[in-house]
């Protein structure tokens, strides 16, 4: 009987997803809705769309995995940061926000190896998300900030996250 479940359950979620290609914007938003009160069961089925080569789908499934807040979805968002859309970009930021500390260590991990290719966007996602996040931990990321604000930051921010890292790690 579980495992009915389990298949109609995929079923239903394969077919919300096909849906989030659709032309019209009243079923991706059905769809969307959907997805997002399935919850956790979708998350792994909409990571895969974020490398999607339509714009709109990658659009859809950041927009869900932010409204979804599942930490499963924080890797997924990160890499969602350089993506070569400004809004799939943002909307991965939002839902890092969404996700709140949680999202600040990976996101540090993620600084740590910025490459330079991707560090524009990068830097612009990490920007936002670690200046709306509050909290106890909004000093202690302050060198980050700094780094990313400054002209040569694809240099000093990698440093600037290890820097963080190694104090949380002795912290800990």
């Amino acid at each position: 009987m579980k495992e009915t479940t389990q298949n109609e359950a995929a079923h239903t979620i394969e077919a919300l997803i096909k849906d989030l290609a659709s032309k019209n914007g009243q079923t991706r938003e059905a769809a969307r809705k959907a997805l997002v009160a399935i919850g956790r069961p979708a998350v792994a089925s909409l990571l895969s769309l974020l490398d999607n080569s339509n714009h709109q789908v990658r659009w859809e499934a950041a927009k869900t995995l932010g409204e979804i807040k599942d930490p499963a979805a924080i890797d997924g968002l990160l890499q969602a940061l350089i993506d070569v859309q400004f809004d799939v970009r943002w909307l991965a930021a939002e839902g890092l926000v969404a996700l709140g500390t949680q999202a600040v260590i990976p996101l540090l991990q993620t600084l740590s190896k910025m490459q330079e290719e991707d560090s524009g966007f990068l830097r612009d996602g990490a920007h936002h998300v670690l200046h709306a996040i509050t909290g106890d931990l909004q000093d202690a990321i302050k060198p980050v900030l700094a780094a990313l604000e400054d002209a040569n930051f694809s240099v000093k921010t990698p440093n600037a996250a290890r820097d963080i890292l190694k104090s949380f790690v002795e912290h800990t």
